[in-house]
């Protein structure tokens, strides 16, 4: 089967699958929620040793919940998981999520975090009501890339502080297959590591001191401190497919997917960053889970690259689009 890139290259390329975001560009923090249409199987795998997450513990293959309602990214650190409390509320004010044994709508909305508080203001996060108006603002169009939503205040390679760092945000990338079959991805980027382009030069990251062009973030690791680097990190992500997925097959997705992050960053899935992608497999079309795998870890480094590519200078922090 050979593959073809389409005229929409983002998440929303999955049909059902809309996209929102809530952006705060002032204090430099936001949120991305992903909505899903009914009976969307999801999967989860975390890799980062210090993740921020939720509802990640039923995702997982042998317990009983399969379906997701929507997934939610967001900025603000630990503090940014409120969010999906807003998410939440949208839903049930439109009597849309999982209908219980008992006869009630219970919303299945997992979470991941990055840290953006390095960035803009300390005290300002998404909560419930930024959680409720990226629901308000999802769409089945183009998704909107760069420094927006969870992205807005993203970094990458900051272990020297923003002068040195170079600006993170939100990437997509999507494939579809003859067979009808779609993979996309939709990626947050602020991660520790570098990020490297197609022929495994550093797009983005560390930059020299003489701010001529990169320095290797591994080496910085190794001269820094027995605790470690001053510094709090993460890729977060979601992978979308209308194949049909049972819930073991979307966390194989998503264990596969992570492969994307390892092509495209380094170092990745450290001590410091909080790594985390989401499957999603809406169910319409045959699909071979090996095969969905493969081609979310092609995705998933698109939209890395994609991410750093669109995003643009903020609070110091330069895009590599200014240089």
């Amino acid at each position: 089967m050979s593959k073809t890139m389409i005229n929409n290259n983002t998440l929303t390329r999955v049909p059902g699958i809309k996209v929102g975001h809530y952006t705060d560009a002032i204090a430099a923090t936001g949120c991305t929620v992903v909505l899903c249409p009914p009976k969307t199987v999801g999967g989860v795998d975390v890799r980062g040793g210090a993740p921020g997450t939720r509802e990640t513990d039923l995702l997982q293959a042998h317990n009983l919940v399969a379906e997701v309602t929507a997934v939610v990214l967001s900025g603000g650190s630990a503090f940014g998981l409120s969010s999906a409390d807003g998410v939440m509320r949208w839903h049930i004010e439109r009597g849309l999520g999982y209908q219980s044994r008992s006869g009630l709508t219970v919303p299945i909305v997992p979470a991941a975090i990055l840290f953006d508080l390095g960035l803009g203001r300390q005290d300002v996060f998404p909560d419930s009501d930024a959680g409720y108006q990226a629901c308000q603002n999802a769409g089945t169009g183009v998704v909107e890339l760069g420094s927006v939503g969870a992205g807005i205040g993203a970094r990458v390679g900051a272990i020297a502080g923003n002068e040195r760092a170079s600006k993170g945000g939100i990437g997509s990338a999507a494939i579809a297959l003859r067979n009808g079959l779609v993979v996309a991805a939709l990626m947050a980027v602020n991660a520790v590591g570098n990020v490297y382009d197609e022929r495994g030069e550093i797009l983005a990251g560390l930059r020299s001191s003489d701010g001529a062009g990169f320095d290797s973030v591994l080496e910085a690791i190794a001269a820094a401190s027995s605790d470690g680097p001053a510094n709090e990190s993460t890729v977060i992500g979601v992978i979308a497919t209308n194949g049909a997925l049972n819930k073991t097959g979307a966390q194989k997705v998503a264990q596969m997917a992570h492969d994307g992050i390892a092509r495209a960053v380094n170092p990745a899935h450290t001590m410091y960053d909080g790594d985390t992608i989401f499957a999603l497999a809406t169910g319409q079309v045959p699909a071979d889970t090996s095969l969905v795998g493969a081609y979310a870890a092609e995705a998933v480094a698109s939209a890395i690259r994609d991410a750093v590519r669109r995003a643009t200078s903020l609070g110091g922090v330069r895009a590599i689009a200014d240089g």
